[in-house]
């Protein structure tokens, strides 16, 4: 009888060990997510391409890749940004 309630004791504490946690799946990486953005129009000329954030930031909102290296940040609901993703092409990943 000893034997069986020292596994079952046993068992019960296997269950209850935590279990790491996969660190990815708990990470939004800040480069693909924007916290300031830009609210007068980006000329299209300055634009190379685009990339959508991540669908776990806060906010819904679209990474411009500026000529020379920039980034800049601009909300999806604003009329500009939705007109220009329409005339500049997605970022190669």
């Amino acid at each position: 009888m000893k034997l069986i309630a020292t596994a079952l004791v046993c068992l019960l504490l296997a269950g209850m060990w935590p279990r790491p946690v996969d660190s990815k799946s708990m990470h939004v990486s800040s480069s693909n997510c924007c916290f300031s953005f830009v609210e007068r129009r980006i000329p299209l000329r300055l634009i190379q391409c685009h990339r959508q954030t991540s669908s776990t930031c806060p906010y819904n909102a679209v990474i411009f890749q500026l000529k020379g290296g920039r980034q800049s940040c601009a909300l999806k609901t604003l009329g500009w940004v939705r007109a220009h993703l329409h005339s500049v092409k997605p970022c190669l990943p």
